[in-house]
């Protein structure tokens, strides 16, 4: 847990997973994973996707769940490949292409994760990560905070 706002250490991989998880079940299916990376313009061939899942599965249920997800984030690749995947969760983020993470952005992005949190508990979050006291998020910012 983060000792200002109570966020744990994988909320920001828990809320990535959010995104993925079309069904609510709190796990990503191969279907999922190439649904939502072909919304953000990726493509994974359905075997492709049925190898990333039963490479990082630890239960064998045949979903990513959170600790495989969060593997799959840290682990996947070059430090490119995790710069390109931490790009691509930071523009989910940032809905209005501002190039920054605003309270109100975090606040959509909740509410789309069927969260509801105030703007005052999305200014402290930003908050606890805004190292240069804008009141958003820059990118680096977003690096810092997921690391």
């Amino acid at each position: 847990m983060c000792c200002h706002c109570n966020m744990r250490k994988d909320a920001g991989f828990e809320h990535v997973l959010r995104y993925f998880d079309e069904d609510g079940d709190g796990k990503i299916s191969p279907s999922e994973l190439r649904q939502r990376l072909g919304e953000m313009g990726g493509e994974l061939l359905p075997r492709e996707a049925d190898m990333v899942i039963e490479a990082l599965d630890s239960d064998g249920d045949g979903l990513l769940g959170l600790e495989d997800f969060v593997t799959l984030m840290e682990a996947g690749g070059s430090e490119e490949q995790k710069l390109k995947d931490l790009r691509e969760a930071f523009e989910m983020y940032d809905t209005d292409k501002s190039g920054f993470i605003s309270p109100k952005n975090l606040k959509r992005m909740f509410k789309k994760m069927g969260e509801s949190k105030s703007i005052d508990e999305c200014k402290d979050m930003i908050n606890h990560f805004d190292l240069n006291g804008d009141g958003v998020l820059s990118f680096e910012e977003f690096r810092i905070m997921m690391q």
